[in-house]
């Protein structure tokens, strides 16, 4: 069998590689671009954790090649150091150390010293949370504990509001992740991200939808009050049927004002049991914190007038393939595929377990609420009830 020799990409190939991963293309698409298997374009993403590197900047402070040139030619006709200096505006010790480091008077080179002073500029910055080990130690527990990056750069921020050694973002702890080269947190954390991917993927990168087929008599989403709209008044809700192996389920709802969370344990996806099901559950909350629910057009709801009929909860429904118009429940929903990954059986997961991890999620800071938390805001408006 004969094998093709690796192939040696140019900085411009590999741009254009980083530029097509961020814009979503897969591995193959991109590979295909060089005739390549896909394997060949995973290598060079993989350096970076798919995460294109900042480019590189020359300092407006530095010499430039012009610059460099007129030194050059001072040098042949034998002008001083000083005289050079002054046609270019700079302090003789710049020109001399210059000189001094390029093979001196005789040996200078405009293009030669040039580059050499391009390579030794390339120096990486040491990243923030290895020069701060205590920081470092407090992400790492807050990612053990499932906080996603974001929250944990918004609770230092809430913690430490005047004191930014203390403070990181969350795209540089995403990028000592994923860029194991810093050497500041574990690549294991990888594992409590959402997405435990070994490399950072396009939020363009699209997600296979179902089309769950018609259900009669729905209302539409454009129907709904205002009210719901601008998330003025607590007791709207978004759900859905989030899915495992051997046809299990569980569903997953969400309240859109404070984001709190509710799962309830689904045996079977027809639409009796999910029915029955989610009026249990409804039974258990104040009408004034349970108005309306906005779901999905899957078929497990087909029975939406028996669910209103029996808890005066209207049912709105979600255009057919349009699941980001409740966007909130598929927000949710990536959140507990961290607890929940593809392919795992869901049926042998208990009631108990499915209110521990959201309580978990209750209890967690949201950026969208300046990070607080959605049990706090619930609370509040079942105060303001009582």
């Amino acid at each position: 069998m004969r094998y093709r020799t690796r192939i040696q990409y140019t900085d411009s190939q590999k741009a254009l590689m980083r530029d097509r991963w961020r814009q979503g293309e897969s591995l193959q698409q991109i590979a295909q671009l060089f005739d390549r298997n896909h394997s060949s374009v995973s290598r060079i993403l993989a350096e970076s954790g798919g995460i294109r590197p900042t480019p590189r900047r020359r300092s407006p402070r530095a010499l430039s090649l012009s610059e460099r040139e007129e030194i050059s030619r001072a040098m042949v006709c034998g002008q001083s150091i000083r005289s050079v200096a002054a046609s270019l505006g700079r302090a003789p010790s710049t020109v001399s150390r210059e000189i001094r480091r390029n093979e001196g008077r005789e040996g200078y080179r405009a293009s030669q010293a040039d580059q050499a002073a391009w390579d030794r500029a390339c120096r990486p910055k040491t990243c923030k949370l290895a020069l701060h080990r205590a920081m470092a130690y407090r992400v790492a527990s807050k990612l053990q504990q499932q906080w996603s990056p974001e929250q944990i750069a918004g609770w230092l921020r809430r913690t430490y509001p005047g004191d930014t050694s203390c403070q990181v973002s969350h795209e540089t702890i995403y990028r000592t992740l994923y860029i194991q080269s810093r050497g500041a947190l574990k690549k294991e954390l990888l594992a409590h991200l959402r997405r435990t991917r070994a490399m950072r993927r396009s939020r363009h990168h699209t997600q296979k939808t179902d089309d769950h087929g018609r259900i009669i008599g729905t209302v539409s989403i454009n129907e709904r009050p205002a009210t719901v709209e601008d998330r003025a008044v607590t007791g709207h809700w978004e759900g859905d049927l989030l899915f495992g192996s051997k046809n299990s389920q569980i569903a997953t709802l969400v309240e859109r004002q404070t984001r709190y969370v509710m799962l309830v344990k689904i045996d079977s996806k027809d639409t009796e049991t999910v029915v029955n099901a989610l009026i249990r559950n409804a039974r258990r909350l104040p009408k004034e914190l349970y108005r309306s629910l906005t779901w999905d057009r899957g078929k497990e709801m087909a029975a939406h007038h028996r669910f209103t009929l029996a808890t005066d909860i209207q049912v709105y429904f979600c255009d057919p393939q349009h699941p980001w118009q409740r966007g909130t429940n598929e927000n949710t929903n990536g959140l507990l595929r961290q607890y929940f990954p593809k392919g795992i059986d869901l049926s042998g997961i208990s009631q108990a377990r499915l209110n521990a991890v959201a309580r978990q999620l209750n209890e967690r800071p949201r950026k969208t609420l300046g990070y607080e938390t959605p049990i706090e805001r619930y609370r509040q408006s079942v105060a303001s009830i009582g």
